[in-house]
């Protein structure tokens, strides 16, 4: 479990790195808004301010998920369950952690329906 502790740890530490950087991208976006008085939404050379803000908006949001994810794995690390699938009961594969540490299921339960588990 102190493998998959470090694992986890590390994964937090990388995308709170990543949310950090998200959110100056994120202020960089709102300040060249306020800072311009382009009709942005007519603009044909590209993107438009909004749709940048989503964008990044979108991808801040995932962070936020993926780090609520990563603090679900380590309570289960705490309680002794990590590694073990959450719809079966069967352990999951090293491989399977390896790729996704927040994984809750097996690749046999997480290839079946939502529906269908249980």
């Amino acid at each position: 479990m102190d493998q998959a502790r470090e694992r986890l740890e590390g994964e937090r530490r990388h995308t709170l790195a990543r949310l950090a950087d998200l959110t100056e991208d994120f202020d960089a976006v709102v300040a060249a808004s306020r800072d311009t008085n382009a009709d942005d939404e007519h603009d044909p050379e590209g993107a438009t301010i909004a749709f940048e803000r989503s964008q990044v908006d979108a991808l801040v949001r995932q962070a936020r998920q993926h780090l609520a994810e990563i603090d679900l794995a380590l309570e289960r690390v705490d309680s002794g369950t990590y590694g073990t699938c959450e719809d079966c009961g069967r352990p999951i594969g090293d491989g399977r952690l390896e790729a996704r540490p927040v994984a809750r299921t097996c690749i046999s339960c997480a290839g079946k329906p939502r529906e269908r588990r249980r």
